[in-house]
């Protein structure tokens, strides 16, 4: 059954909370699209829903998504799916050091695995740019994504002329925004080669080629590195002779090393590839035990637990362990804390806002009820053998670290936009 006559079956499972959303919309004035056009999200998210699924760029092939799913769901102690309310105990299985050793060890396949399952989710349900950022009223969900952005640029001084490293840049939409807006020649790089391959499609049809480029790497092990037993190129990673020692004049990452097995390691690599004085800055995801995360309370261990195993994450560190790992690795620490410490402020939106079910006709994908209605059509698509098989389990786990997120934030035990400020020394 190819996805066209597969259309009116998974319309139909969907037909409940359609019509929800249509009597919530239509009573609120909110059945015309965002341009003042006529038509249902629900419309639009069908047909995207179904483009993202018959992806011709993909690397995964459709019988390999249940085994890196299977393979993924392993290193978590097969805990994938559950949120804190719904199966995670708070036992602390995930947090035991074998097991986060064992995610440190298989990181690289952890990660790669992760993003071949997710990226056209994320894309699909967010945006290019793969992260959080704290709001104002008044200010629009992409608006306040693409300040955290121009803020980066601000504080980095970044201009034409600039030599700038993305580390750990997704499919690339930061780079590009953040290349437009300050002229810099930006340079990106990701372990997950669908991401390198989508985005370059990306720069290229923005007119970017010049000047934001995607590299496919590491960056435990960046090009010119020493390797040694310890630290080799993982599988199809070629830098082809590239050396980047002293290329750039600074560094950012937005929410990505987080997935680093070994900090230290990885902001040592950064630190190797600016020049003497370089700056790099970057929004950390990190618990928060100045705020009351406690590694004692189930309930946190098991949100702490939740926020890993959905986002591919060895073990969520502290705002102290990062300002110690930029340090350790011959980094000044000029500045730190929390871009969201007033996220519950009158005059500010909470960063996990568009997670937590309020209806929005151009967020709707983003919301509980938009995440269900997409789970339920990928796993009628998934029945219908339109979707692989797995397609549904990502879904799920996507789904349940969203709750588990949402709670995060509303006790203010996880932030995923802890902003640091370094100078190479």
């Amino acid at each position: 059954m190819d996805a066209a006559s597969a259309l009116p079956a998974v319309a139909a499972s969907l037909a409940g909370a359609t019509g929800a959303y249509m009597l919530y919309s239509k009573r609120r004035g909110l059945d015309r699209d965002a341009s003042g056009g006529t038509g249902a999200s629900f419309d639009g998210q069908l047909a995207a829903g179904v483009n993202m699924l018959a992806n011709k760029d993909s690397v995964l092939r459709r019988d390999q998504v249940a085994g890196s799913m299977g393979a993924y769901a392993d290193l978590f102690e097969g805990k994938t799916g559950k949120h804190s309310g719904n199966g995670l105990e708070g036992d602390g299985a995930v947090t035991t050091q074998a097991s986060i050793d064992k995610r440190r060890e298989g990181y690289r396949t952890m990660v790669n695995n992760f993003y071949d399952l997710v990226t056209d989710f994320y894309e699909y349900g967010w945006c290019q740019s793969f992260h959080f950022a704290p709001r104002y009223k008044g200010e629009t969900f992409l608006e306040s994504i693409k300040r955290a952005e121009y803020y980066l640029c601000s504080r980095l001084n970044m201009k034409p002329g600039v030599k700038a490293l993305d580390v750990g840049c997704g499919v690339g939409g930061p780079m590009r925004n953040m290349a437009v807006f300050s002229g810099a020649t930006i340079e990106g790089i990701t372990i997950n080669e669908y991401q390198v391959k989508v985005g370059n499609k990306y720069c290229e049809q923005q007119g970017l080629k010049a000047t934001a480029h995607l590299t496919r790497g590491d960056f435990q092990n960046l090009p010119g590195f020493q390797a040694d037993e310890k630290h080799k190129l993982w599988e199809g990673i070629d830098y082809r002779g590239q050396d980047w020692t002293a290329r750039f004049d600074v560094a950012y990452e937005i929410e990505a090393t987080c997935h680093s097995p070994d900090k230290v390691r990885c902001f040592s690599e950064v630190a190797r590839c600016l020049k003497k004085g370089g700056l790099f800055a970057g929004y950390e995801w990190v618990v928060l035990p100045e705020r009351g995360y406690d590694a004692k309370n189930a309930r946190h261990v098991a949100i702490k637990e939740g926020i890993e195993i959905g986002n591919g994450l060895p073990t969520l560190a502290t705002p102290a362990d990062v300002v110690a790992a930029l340090e350790a690795a011959g980094f000044e620490v000029l500045e730190h804390g929390d871009a969201n410490a007033n996220a519950h402020a009158p005059t500010e939106i909470p960063w996990y806002d568009t997670l937590d079910g309020k209806m929005s006709l151009s967020g709707f994908r983003m919301t509980r009820l938009g995440r269900a209605c997409t789970h339920a059509m990928v796993s009628s698509l998934e029945f219908l053998r339109v979707a692989p098989k797995g397609t549904s389990h990502v879904s799920a786990m996507l789904n349940a670290t969203a709750i588990d997120l949402v709670e995060g934030g509303k006790d203010e035990i996880f932030t995923p936009s802890y902003f640091f400020l370094a100078r190479k020394k």
